[in-house]
């Protein structure tokens, strides 16, 4: 009798899923199921097509995906994760679609447009232990994408992962927004790279003044500033001042010189810049 013959090949594989989707499905399953369809749409499935991934298999809110870089798979999972937090700014936090990546390189197995395989089984783990719209890498994918991609990552240590004989050294990626983990950081750029901010026109659209005499139009004013800032944060050249950051300003005369200081504070938090909050013009509000 001959054994059929098992193809084999290295891959990058991506495994994300979405947090607390049990709760949510209990609270509205079809507006759940809707919101989720709708940002798979328009912004997970375009964005890993353009990374050169493909998705092998969808569970309900989870995903599968094989990619033949691993440069390929935290550049994608680094926009998806980005545009969803631009998506859910506006988005009430009970009702948030918020996704848990896990990133591993290694040996799968191929059968009939399936991937199994430790590879797949240790992606899977990484994104039990991501955090709600966070990227967690294996050491294995650190490795391929260190001085390729323009991260700073953070160093978890070992992590004992479900099922896994023995414990594997995992990253976190720190995505804008998030603050540096307890844990040591290494960084996927050169030190250079990581403290020159964003390296783009910077804007902000600070909160409009109501001059219309009527309380009522409050709400108006300060939709209209969300437009704006929402519409300028499409462009990838310029680089655009969170709206909670220049809402801090409403109602006060602005100084224009402690302004420039603040929104140099708030852009080095944005690109998690390396350098300490003291060494910064402002200290954090």
């Amino acid at each position: 009798m001959t054994s059929e013959r098992v193809e084999r090949r290295l891959a990058a594989v991506l495994a994300g899923d979405v947090a607390a989707y049990s709760r949510l499905m209990g609270a509205d399953e079809e507006g759940t199921l809707a919101r989720l369809k709708a940002v798979r749409k328009a912004l997970v499935d375009p964005t890993i097509a353009a990374h050169r991934g493909r998705i092998v298999k969808t569970t309900g809110d989870g995903m599968l995906v094989e990619f033949a870089s691993a440069v390929d798979a935290v550049r994608g999972a680094v926009e998806v994760q980005t545009g969803m937090a631009e998506h859910n700014a506006f988005v009430p936090q009970d009702t948030r679609i918020e996704f848990r990546i896990g990133i591993h390189v290694g040996d799968i197995i191929f059968d009939d447009n399936d991937i199994f395989g430790d590879g797949v089984n240790i992606a899977a783990r990484l994104e039990a232990i991501a955090e709600p719209g966070g990227v967690c890498i294996s050491n294995d994918a650190y490795r391929q994408v260190r001085g390729k991609v323009e991260i700073v990552c953070d160093d978890m240590g070992l992590q004992p992962l479900k099922n896994i004989a023995e414990p594997m050294q995992a990253w976190r990626v720190r995505l804008i927004g998030q603050t540096p983990s307890a844990a040591k950081s290494g960084s996927a750029v050169n030190e250079t790279q990581t403290l020159s901010l964003s390296g783009k026109p910077s804007i902000a659209v600070l909160p409009f003044q109501n001059m219309s005499g009527d309380p009522e139009q409050e709400y108006f004013a300060d939709g209209i500033v969300e437009e704006i800032t929402t519409a300028l944060s499409r462009f990838k050249s310029l680089f655009v001042i969170a709206r909670n950051s220049s809402f801090t300003y409403k109602g006060k005369a602005v100084d224009i010189n402690r302004l420039d200081a603040s929104w140099t504070y708030a852009m080095c938090s944005k690109v998690a810049c390396a350098k300490r909050q003291t060494e910064c013009a402002l200290p954090p509000s």
